[in-house]
């Protein structure tokens, strides 16, 4: 588990968004061997959307992962997801932490607070393809949840989404 240190999930703001890009360059990295990712020319991968979680504040949610003072990743979510028909559900859009910080309940704890943040219906959307992503979440949303999640498989082209879908504000009202 993540202790001694304290896990904190905290917005990120503006002059923090060099500091997202750059992990965003090791998050794609880490999915290239799941989906088809190549570089730019720049050598660097795009991720078109990142200037929007700034722009777009009302619906954008950009985060840090720190580990006692350490940022070791980051979370972006939105307002509508495309796992859901409703455009008030929020969706964990994108999730990183540090090959180093993981399996020691850092992104346990990252995605609680996460969850936490917004009292609504969460939407998460993993590759069927991505073992470890899909172990990790199914064993995090089963323990935020105790066990209250819809799970759907969902085709998709070129690959298949296991879609999570639960109520955050259950375990909010309770104070958990």
């Amino acid at each position: 588990m993540a202790a001694p240190q304290q896990v904190t999930l905290c917005r990120a703001v503006p002059s923090e968004a060099e500091v997202v890009s750059n992990l965003l360059q090791l998050y794609a990295y880490d999915l290239s061997e799941t989906f088809d990712l190549e570089l730019g020319s720049g050598g660097r991968f795009k991720y078109d959307q990142l200037p929007l979680y700034w722009s777009e504040p009302e619906h954008r949610f950009p985060f840090l992962i720190r580990h006692g003072t350490a940022i070791v990743g980051f979370a972006l979510a939105t307002r509508g997801s495309p796992g859901s028909d409703d455009p008030q559900d929020f969706d964990v859009a994108e999730f990183f932490v540090l090959r180093r910080h993981r399996r020691h309940g850092i992104g346990r704890e990252a995605a609680f607070q996460l969850w936490n943040e917004f009292a609504a219906r969460w939407i998460v959307r993993v590759s069927e393809g991505h073992h470890a992503g899909r172990q990790f979440w199914t064993r995090t949303i089963t323990e935020y949840t105790g066990g209250a999640f819809e799970e759907t498989v969902r085709p998709n082209s070129p690959r298949q989404w296991r879609v999570f879908a639960f109520d955050s504000r259950n375990r909010v009202a309770r104070g958990s």
